[in-house]
């Protein structure tokens, strides 16, 4: 029996129900902050290495320690880069206690001297090249924050506190998306980076006003410890048996976690506006007695 040629694109035809988008999966998302001229630092020390080995023991030790120079250097690069990221991500935020890129630049500087004493002995032609190293280096990746941000009129025993607890939520974030990456499912790759993105909201309102930590500490411990063990026994099963019940009872969670994370930010929000109307009350009244009369049009 013929059947009507109906579907997407038919007059009559409705189109098929799709499947839902994370529609915040890429809200928050950061570039890596390590890009290819920071591995590039790397390409130096090689080729000072291979240029070492026929130049004699002296030669060869000069060589060997410039270029063990210039690796530390290019290390500490990509640290500094990854905490300058973080610190740029964050309203309140202390300036880091290691300062890894102006080090990164001294330690290429030394490189290039011991490079240039190799190949020309000669303090003044090694302190050139080495100034002219760090110099180029810190205009290319510049320095590492040396104020603290948005740190005015916050106590620093509880900035401290919430420091310490914002760094053990992201690690726990960062355990549940390298646990994910197990179970070789993108669409659940993609979820897991949309709660990220709402716990990390809760992050910086807590970093905001420390005073709020109280309240948020469970989320920011217990809920995510076990939404990263969660993860880590979701991955193990799924990359196993690709289990549909496990995926969906996981995708569950995600979604009561990212309810239960986003009623907490709002809630917090509200009380904090909440306070702010009290105070501004409270002043007004006080100077209405002092016989200051506000416009409150």
């Amino acid at each position: 029996m013929a059947q009507r040629f109906g579907g997407k694109y038919s007059p009559e035809g409705q189109s098929e129900p799709q499947a839902s988008r994370p529609g915040q999966s890429f809200r928050n998302a950061q570039v890596d902050p390590v890009g290819v001229r920071a591995n590039l630092m790397f390409v130096p020390p090689a080729i000072l290495t291979l240029l070492s080995l026929n130049d004699g023991a002296t030669g060869l030790a000069l060589g060997l320690v410039g270029a063990g120079l210039w690796i530390g250097g290019a290390f500490l690069l990509r640290e500094g880069l990854k905490a300058q990221a973080a610190f740029d991500a964050r309203k309140v935020a202390r300036k880091p206690a290691l300062p890894r890129k102006i080090l990164a630049a001294v330690l290429a500087g030394g490189g290039a001297a011991l490079a240039a004493w190799k190949a020309e002995p000669g303090i003044l032609i090694a302190a050139i090249y080495a100034a002219a190293t760090a110099g180029l280096h810190i205009a290319a990746f510049g320095i590492d924050p040396l104020q603290d941000k948005g740190a005015e009129g916050i106590d620093e025993f509880q900035q401290s506190r919430v420091a310490r607890a914002v760094d053990e939520a992201e690690e726990s974030l960062a355990a549940m998306k390298d646990a994910v990456l197990r179970a070789r499912d993108r669409a659940v790759e993609a979820r897991v980076e949309q709660f990220q993105a709402v716990a990390r909201d809760l992050f910086r309102t807590v970093e905001e006003d420390p005073r709020d930590l109280t309240a948020a500490r469970k989320y920011l411990t217990v809920y995510l410890r076990g939404a990263r063990d969660a993860t880590v026994k979701f991955a193990d099963i799924y990359a196993r048996s690709q289990d549909a019940q496990a995926r969906a009872g996981y995708l569950a969670l995600l979604d009561d976690l990212e309810q239960n994370f986003a009623a907490r930010t709002r809630k917090m929000l509200v009380e904090d506006r909440a306070d702010l109307t009290i105070e501004i009350d409270v002043l007004r009244d006080r100077l209405q007695r002092e016989g200051v009369h506000l416009d409150q049009n």
